[in-house]
């Protein structure tokens, strides 16, 4: 009796245990961006559209092209790879159309740029957040 009630706690606590968090987009807690729309943040993160809804410039912020965050943003989103999206970036470049958003190492530097820049948006883990910041969007 002690070995099922012991495994009834253990299933009990499996499933209280919070799921993965997803990926959440941020920008500076000052930010007038109260959120995003998916079709918004496919133009902005594909370069075809550069500025919020207010008419300031965005600062896009991408991560390492390496990191678990960045694939899981772009699969998310767009339902391209990394290495699709680098070959997306690669051919608009080389026409001189637009250029990839600007990429930063980790959550913690993302967190950083946006903390010190009003007009940065990025992307990271929801477990990743912090003060600062204020989530638009969720790319789930």
């Amino acid at each position: 009796m002690n070995q099922l009630l012991r495994l009834i706690f253990i299933i009990i606590a499996l499933l209280a245990s919070p799921l993965q968090a997803g990926v959440v987009v941020i920008v500076n807690s000052e930010n007038a961006t109260s959120d995003f729309s998916q079709r918004q943040l496919v133009d902005l993160y594909m370069g075809r559209d550069l500025y919020f809804s207010n008419g300031e410039m965005a600062l896009r912020l991408d991560q390492s092209p390496t990191s678990k965050v960045r694939h899981d943003f772009y699969k998310n989103l767009v339902g391209k790879s990394v290495a699709q999206i680098n070959a997306y970036w690669a051919r608009l470049l080389f026409t001189g159309r637009a250029s990839p958003p600007q990429v930063i190492s980790d959550s913690e530097g993302v967190l950083k740029a946006i903390r010190n820049n009003a007009n940065a948006v990025g992307y990271i883990n929801e477990s990743e957040l912090a003060p600062g910041v204020k989530v638009v969007a969720r790319v789930d």
